[in-house]
């Protein structure tokens, strides 16, 4: 992972709505519960989306600029030791680079955009 690289969060779209009104993006409940807002690498969304978002649909994912967040992303272990970035407090709009639709496909699989997996990282 290049310190420049994207970062990913997997949310509900009215959260989405909802962040665009409000200037920021401040999580899911299991955001709130936890503390911090769960993103992954490129290498880990599938896993991490299959993980916390399994079947669910009129999900948004968003496309994060770590160099914006500044000392409110930190990377810390947890599943199998490997570091996963962790947002402590919102996520400025001027920190979303995208917002992609994230559908589900006819077995239930999430659909990741084109961009996303014609990346090394990503497949």
């Amino acid at each position: 992972m290049n310190s420049s690289d994207p970062i990913f969060h997997v949310c509900p779209r009215p959260l989405w709505e909802e962040a665009q009104a409000r200037g920021a993006y401040y999580g899911r409940p299991a955001d709130h519960k936890d503390g911090y807002i769960h993103c992954s690498t490129a290498e880990q969304l599938r896993a991490s989306t299959a993980k916390h978002a399994a079947g669910q649909s009129d999900l948004v994912l968003l496309s994060l600029d770590p160099a914006r967040l500044g000392d409110s992303l930190r990377w810390e272990p947890a599943r199998q030791g490997d570091l996963f970035p962790h947002i402590y407090g919102g996520v400025p709009l001027s920190a979303v680079l995208r917002a992609d639709p994230l559908p589900l496909d006819s077995s239930g699989q999430h659909v990741y955009p084109a961009w996303l997996q014609e990346t090394d990282e990503f497949r």
